[in-house]
Parts: C-alpha cells; sequence; structure tokens
C-alpha cells in the first residue's frame, strides 16, 4: 500500500484577470494519492480536511477514485485554498492554507512506500510533524520514502533559507521526483543535471528532474537517462507534476521496486526498466494535461493512449510543479 502524507485543498481556477473562479479538488499530495488510485494502486491519504462544504468536496473526489482518506481531527478548522491564475495553461498560485496533521501515528503495517512534499514539508507545525516521521521511516527502513519539493517561492522566502530543509528531506529519500523549475529557483546559476548528481549523493538512490516540453532527465549510482517529452494538445498544466510522481511510482510498484527490501533492487535498476518507467509516467502526465485541471487517467485510459496517438499543435513533457 501507498501511504500519502500531505494537504489537501480546493483550487479556485480561472484565466488571469477574470472574475470567474471554478472550484476543483487539488493540493499536490492529494493530487499523487488520486494518480495513484486511478492507475489501481491501493492508497491512503493523511491529511487535513475542514468539516465543511470544500472539505466534503474534496473527501468524495478522493474516495471516488479509491483513496482511503484520513482528514484528521475535528477541530473548526476550515478547508484550505489556493487560487490558481491561468496564462496560456501555466498556473501561478496565491495560498490560503493551514497545516496541522498532529502527531502522526507509526504507518499501517500494510505500507511499502510513503510520498509526501509541497507545502506539507514547508508549512509548520505540520512540516515538523511530516519530517520527524519521515526520519523515524527512514531508520527503521521498511518502507520506501518519495519526495517531491514542488516548491512554493511565496512561501518559502529566499532560496538560500529553503535549501536546507529540502536537501534534509532529499537526504531522508529513496525517490526523489523535482521540476527543472523548482531547481532553477533553488539553485539559479546550476544546471539541474549537476544538482541532482549532488542530490543522489546526499543519499537518495534515483532523482528525476522533469523538465516540461524538454521532457525528463533521471540519474541512479549507475545510469544517466534523458527521456523526451509526449507530445500532446496542451489544456492546462494543472496537476500535471502530480501525475508524474503518480506514474512514477506506480511505475516503480509494477517493476517490484518499492517497499524496504527493495532498496538496494531500487538503485540497482536497469537501463530499459527505467526507460520504459519515466515514458509511462510521462504519458500519464501528458493525459493529465490534455484535459482541464487535475484529473489524472485512469489505467484503462493509460493503456488506450499507449496506441497510436495523434500528433499534436504543442507539445509538453510535465509541465512545472
Amino acid at each position: 500500500m501507498f501511504v500519502v502524507i500531505g494537504e489537501a485543498l480546493v483550487d479556485l481556477v480561472g484565466q488571469r484577470g477574470s472574475r470567474t473562479l471554478v472550484a476543483h479538488p487539488g493540493g499536490s499530495p492529494a493530487n499523487v494519492a488520486l494518480g495513484l488510485a486511478r492507475l489501481g494502486d491501493q492508497v491512503a491519504l493523511m491529511t487535513r480536511l475542514g468539516r465543511d462544504a470544500f472539505g466534503e468536496m474534496v473527501a468524495a473526489h478522493l474516495t471516488a477514485s479509491g483513496v482511503r482518506v484520513d482528514g484528521g481531527r475535528d477541530d473548526g478548522a476550515k478547508t484550505s485554498l489556493a487560487v490558481a491564475s491561468l496564462a496560456a495553461g501555466v498556473a501561478a498560485y496565491d495560498f490560503r492554507i493551514e497545516w496541522d496533521i498532529g502527531d502522526l501515528a507509526p504507518l499501517p503495517v500494510e505500507t511499502r512506500c510513503v510520498h509526501t512534499g509541497s507545502l506539507a514539508t514547508v508549512l509548520a507545525p505540520g512540516a515538523g510533524q511530516v519530517t520527524d516521521l519521515l526520519e523515524r521511516e527512514r531508520e527503521r527502513g521498511r518502507v520506501t520514502i518519495s519526495y517531491d519539493p514542488n516548491v512554493r517561492p511565496a512561501l518559502l522566502g529566499s532560496p538560500e533559507e529553503a535549501r536546507p530543509g529540502i536537501e534534509h528531506l532529499v537526504a531522508l529519500s529513496d525517490v526523489v521526483k523535482v521540476s527543472d523549475e523548482d531547481l532553477h529557483w533553488l539553485y539559479p546559476d546550476r544546471p539541474d543535471e549537476d544538482v541532482a548528481r549532488d542530490w543522489l549523493a546526499l543519499g537518495a538512490p534515483l532523482v528525476v528532474v522533469t523538465r516540461g516540453g524538454a521532457g525528463v532527465f533521471a540519474v541512479t549510482a549507475h545510469l544517466e537517462l534523458t527521456r523526451p517529452a509526449t507530445r500532446i494538445d496542451l489544456v492546462d498544466t494543472v496537476g500535471a507534476g502530480d501525475s508524474f510522481s503518480a506514474g512514477l511510482l506506480d511505475g516503480l510498484r509494477r517493476a517490484d521496486l518499492i517497499g524496504g527490501a527493495r532498496k538496494e533492487a531500487l538503485a540497482r535498476i536497469d537501463e530499459s526498466s527505467l526507460i520504459s518507467i519515466l515514458d509511462e509516467a510521462s504519458l500519464i502526465a501528458s493525459i493529465t494535461c490534455s484535459r482541464p485541471g487535475a484529473d489524472p487517467p485512469t489505467w484503462a485510459e493509460v493503456e488506450a493512449a499507449r496506441g497510436a496517438r495523434p500528433p499534436a499543435r504543442q507539445s509538453t513533457g510535465i509541465g512545472p510543479g
């Protein structure tokens, strides 16, 4: 089973300058959980939802696809909001969020992978609670730890302030997915390939950099790969990076590379397996980009899309985030 820890919220999405906003369930970790469930994985989301109309909408959306939702304690909290302004299909976010998940119990015994990232790992007090759990799980060595920084500069201060915490989480992780935009903000004067290699040296056996229309770069101790983007008709990039993360983790699971007992095998993943996993994750992300909002595909849709895909007028890989 996968356990995802992090924010679930409502995205209020509209074109930049528009007076009309449409409510969509969102939050990067929640989107990853949704993507995993739609791909057929057993997944639980540990989050914080208010007992309000927005919280009911988010919970219903997730459970309808098979996500087991733990919305946290009922203490009068309100469901968080993110206002997403679209320009040429690319979203910029303004957050209204509180993140206090309380003391996190040990993961269920059937857990083989825990994923987290985004706001859940930077906003106090919840960020400290999540980090404590990852430190415990790293020491126990029972599960694969997956991390996506999904950087939100407006909430992080300066890159110099943000880097130590992010690098600490990278060192705790087994699988790190990060966008080139995240790396360019964190390390503005460095090529993303060099940063990925440094993160590998911190202790993460697999680091994957998504580059939008330029494709994907991945590095392990034995491999470096660059894969092209999947061509699509772009609608928007909302949830695309999260769909890639779900596809990446699902692919690793299908290759029997998830779980504490498989960490050495993950570090030694062969080239053909990694290519297959990366290409399928890109396809999954591209399907999400081809329709509005964070709407990841089901496994049946992925299988159907493996057939002939028509030439696209605009190409993208994973999109930012």
